[in-house]
């Protein structure tokens, strides 16, 4: 247990130290991603975390944890987070999908036994995506530049709000904050679990991107990019007028949000 912390000690020092040698070695600065240098050393702090702690725990999670006891807690996790999916679809003037999310959330929280089956998606109530940036999209807030969260990976200026907005809407948020200690510690562990359970979601995925990818970096700042855009405009694909459009207005407009 000893070694364990020493190695945490060393890998947070060494993070540490990337990001502050990152933020002294700023030049000639994306417009997108202004803070490259700083992005870069938080990247490889989150990498270090990732190796030797949250990587061999999902690993561990998902070579003892049963497919169908693995899907039955992501869908859990899931149903939790449709209380603001809805909240998020009212909030962006989609009433009919707000409804549609509402009565999946009530749907799998019963008959899914507390959303450990999935009913609603059987009986056509499908899964939608709605998170408090895509709000702060809607509403007209621009998108700011590209940051990477400690721990939490690729994000944006208005993506960190969104994360606010959306821990706001998290009912765990809730059970940690006014519930009795016991069940404020039952939370946090539910919290971890769900971080655990994503991370597992993720590794194969993450070894595809990693094998792909010459710079992670970049692979993964326009994956978030593209991502977001996608989501914000609910799929639809982003049109532009390529006419009379040089090189540099062409690579400006592929990082603008429609509005």
């Amino acid at each position: 247990m000893l070694n364990k912390i020493r190695k945490l000690r060393v890998v947070l020092s060494v993070g540490c130290l990337s990001i502050l040698q990152a933020c002294a070695t700023v030049a000639h600065p994306d417009p997108v991603d202004p803070w490259e240098s700083m992005n870069r050393g938080i990247l490889s702090f989150n990498d270090e975390v990732d190796k030797y702690v949250l990587k061999p725990v999902a690993k561990g999670y998902q070579w003892i944890t049963p497919e169908f006891v693995d899907i039955g807690i992501s869908n859990f996790f899931s149903n939790l987070k449709d209380i603001g999916v809805s909240v998020n679809d009212f909030l962006q003037a989609k009433p009919k999908q707000g409804s549609m999310d509402a009565a999946r959330f009530v749907v799998n929280t019963t008959v899914g036994i507390a959303g450990f089956v999935d009913v609603a998606t059987m009986i056509d109530l499908p899964k939608h995506e709605e998170d408090f940036a895509q709000t702060l999209a809607v509403w007209g807030v621009p998108r700011g530049p590209y940051f990477v969260m400690p721990f939490y990976g690729p994000s944006s200026v208005r993506g960190v709000g969104g994360y606010l907005g959306d821990t706001a809407l998290h009912p765990l948020t809730y059970t940690f904050l006014f519930a009795n200690s016991a069940v404020s510690w039952g939370a946090v562990g539910l919290r971890a679990v769900e971080i655990v359970d994503v991370r597992a979601d993720f590794l194969g995925a993450e070894a595809v991107a990693s094998e792909a990818a010459m710079d992670r970096y970049i692979f993964f700042r326009s994956a978030y990019m593209q991502r977001r855009d996608y989501l914000i405009n609910d799929g639809e694909a982003q049109l532009l007028d390529l006419e009379g459009m040089d090189d540099e207005d062409l690579d400006e407009s592929l990082y603008e949000d429609l509005e």
